[in-house]
């Protein structure tokens, strides 16, 4: 991994009036902990509990918040779909169990 030991993550998350919530991270467990916790986005502090709706890896924060912004600009009907579609066209390989 070229720029960071830390990939980006654009999550989105189903809220509990099922809207959907976007964000970036580098830790994808801890931010939806946070969220859940009610010390997340104050978006989602009055919508909780919130459940990992989808997300997508990149390499540096940069590429990430260009795909984050996007996305906040789809309806929400498009969001899930075009987040998948970003990753495949820009994102790291998913990780797998076996890598070392």
């Amino acid at each position: 991994m070229a720029a960071s030991d830390h990939p980006w993550t654009v999550y989105l998350l189903r809220c509990a009036d099922d809207t959907l919530y976007c964000g970036i991270t580098t830790d994808i467990e801890r931010r939806l902990r946070e969220h859940n916790a009610g010390t997340g986005a104050k978006y989602t502090r009055s919508r909780t509990p919130v459940v990992l709706a989808a997300s997508a890896r990149f390499e540096d924060r940069s590429v990430a918040s260009r795909i984050e912004y996007a996305v906040k600009q789809r309806p929400a009907s498009d969001k899930i779909d075009f987040l998948v579609k970003k990753e495949q066209e820009q994102g790291l390989p998913l990780q797998t169990t076996n890598e070392q």
